[in-house]
């Protein structure tokens, strides 16, 4: 049993597990409080999206749909790996389910089948949608699969839970299949493992590529700094990409840098997408 984390810890035990966060407009204040309570939290509870592309999901889990407004979730775990925030307390994510589960879940044994729905899950987990199609063909790439355990792993440390504290929406309401593509026990086992090892070092802080001046960013020039720098406006929620980031500049890449430019509050001329100085420190790319 625990209070919930503050949005700083929160970011903090995500960040400091080595994911990268995105965070959504108005995420931290954007949740369902008024509908009922959020806490004492037990654990944290794993979904798949059953949609295709991450932009489409992403604003789904956000905003909802008529007959279930968002938040739905706390966070989408993108096929990439990328973390989105979407809101924060009270979520319409996990609905009624058994409350011998979450009794199980809070005294950390294994769980029993889930054959009742009469306890109140949003209000008793956090909830994190992965993007997949759920019909058992659509892959789960490393870095995603990577990502749910560092995300499961950042909440427990944070809250000195183990890994029985991480449960499937299929483990929690009957008839629901989530997530479909890999097992529970498995995803566990890799909790437990990486539970056990000591804290992780805060990641470095990334060492800014001076700007190379207009000329550099144009039609036809290829570099990895083009790609370092479009990871680091999807990680800010800024892409416009299609397919990438990648090496070759880009439209896209010139769509994403003036939506980075507007981000910080530059209009007209100065965000046409073309890098300037000020915008380019304050977006932090990595020398590379």
């Amino acid at each position: 049993m625990a209070t919930p984390l503050t949005t700083a810890q929160f970011l903090t035990a995500l960040r400091g597990e080595g994911l990268t966060v995105v965070e959504t407009p108005g995420w931290s204040t954007h949740n369902r409080n008024h509908m009922g309570a959020w806490g004492p939290l037990h654990g944290v509870m794993v979904h798949h999206t059953v949609t295709k592309g991450t932009d489409a999901t992403v604003r789904l889990c956000r905003d909802g749909h008529s007959t279930l407004p968002g938040p739905l979730f706390h966070g989408v775990i993108a096929k990439n790996g990328t973390v989105h925030l979407v809101g924060y307390g009270r979520a319409n994510h996990a609905g009624l389910g058994d409350g011998d589960v979450l009794q199980a879940v809070i005294a950390e044994r294994p769980l029993p089948a889930d054959n009742q729905a009469d306890t109140d899950g949003n209000r008793h987990f956090y909830g994190f949608e992965c993007e997949n199609l759920g019909d058992g063909k659509d892959p789960w790439p490393a870095a995603q699969l990577e990502a749910i355990e560092r995300v499961s792993a950042a909440i427990c440390r944070a809250h000195g839970w183990s890994a029985r504290s991480v449960i499937g929406h299929l483990e929690w309401q009957p008839g629901k299949v989530d997530p479909r593509g890999f097992t529970m026990a498995s995803m566990r086992d890799r909790f437990s493992e990486r539970l056990a090892a000591p804290t992780p070092k805060p990641p470095a802080k990334p060492v800014p590529k001076p700007p190379a001046g207009a000329p550099f960013f144009a039609v036809g020039r290829r570099s990895a700094v083009i790609t370092a720098m479009g990871k680091r406006l999807v990680a800010e929620g800024c892409g416009r990409y299609a397919v990438g980031p990648g090496p070759s500049w880009s439209d896209a890449d010139r769509k994403s840098y003036a939506a980075w430019q507007r981000k910080l509050g530059y209009s007209g001329s100065n965000a046409d997408g073309t890098p300037g100085k000020a915008s380019w420190d304050r977006l932090k790319v990595p020398n590379v």
